[in-house]
C-alpha cells in the first residue's frame, strides 16, 4: 500500500495494543533466513510491525524496516527494544524508496502486495539492490487465495502468480520457486488454509 489512503488504512489496522499479525515472524522466513549472509544487511519490505525485521535482528543481520505506516513502525521499535534487539525503521512510500545498487545481502517481502505495475518495478530494483550471493525471499498471497478468504488483499491485480514473479525477478537464481496451499496462523490477521507462493532466489556471484 502506497498512497496517504492506504498509509491511513494501516495506521488504523496497527492503532491496537496486539500485533495485528503476531510477533512471531513468518514461518518461511524462519525456515530459510539462515540463507542469507551471516550478519548481512537485510532489507525488509512492508514491514509493519517488525516481526520478521526483529527476528532477523536477533539471527545477527543489520536490519532496516521499510513501511509506510508510522503506527506499524512505532510497534516495530517497541518490539525490538522488547527483544533487545536493535533495527532501523524507515516511513517511505515503497514505490519511491531508493533501495539502491549492489546494496544488501538480503531483501524479505512477506506479504507485500502491491498493484502489478508497481510490484514490477520493484522486483526490478531488488535485482539491481542484492549484492551478489545476495538472497531474495517472499511469500504472498495468489489469486487463488479469494476463494479461500483466510486473509491478504481481496483484489486479484494485488496477488501475484508464480510465472510472473519468475519474470519480474529476471537475473536471479530460483532455489525455491513454487505455489502451494498451507496452514498459515499469525495473530489476528492470518488464520487458516492458505493459497502462497515462496520464492528463496539468490543473486549470482
Amino acid at each position: 500500500m502506497t498512497d496517504r489512503s492506504s498509509s491511513a488504512h494501516w495506521n488504523q489496522r496497527y492503532a491496537t495494543a496486539d500485533y495485528y499479525y503476531g510477533t512471531e515472524p513468518n514461518d518461511f522466513l524462519r525456515e530459510q533466513a539462515h540463507r542469507i549472509r551471516p550478519s548481512g544487511s537485510v532489507l525488509c519490505l512492508a514491514e509493519g510491525e517488525g516481526r520478521n525485521a526483529v527476528f532477523l535482528a536477533a539471527q545477527g543481520h543489520d536490519v532496516v524496516a521499510l513501511d509506510s505506516s508510522s503506527a506499524g513502525l512505532a510497534k516495530a521499535e517497541c518490539l525490538a527494544r522488547e527483544r533487545a534487539v536493535i533495527i532501523q525503521t524507515v516511513l517511505a512510500d515503497l514505490t519511491a524508496y531508493p533501495l539502491g545498487t549492489g546494496t544488501w545481502d538480503g531483501v524479505v517481502s512477506i506479504w507485500c502486495h502491491l498493484p502489478a505495475d508497481a510490484r514490477r518495478a520493484l522486483h526490478r530494483d531488488v535485482v539491481a539492490a542484492l549484492r551478489p550471493g545476495g538472497v531474495f525471499l517472499l511469500e504472498s498471497y495468489t489469486p487463488a487465495q479469494l476463494a479461500l478468504k483466510t486473509g491478504g488483499p481481496q483484489t486479484a491485480d494485488l496477488l501475484p502468480r508464480l510465472d510472473a514473479l519468475r519474470e519480474e525477478l529476471d537475473g536471479l537464481s530460483f532455489d525455491i520457486a513454487i505455489e502451494r496451499e498451507r496452514e498459515i496462523h499469525e495473530g489476528r490477521g492470518h488464520n487458516g488454509r492458505s493459497a502462497v507462493v515462496q520464492i528463496l532466489a539468490t543473486k549470482p556471484l
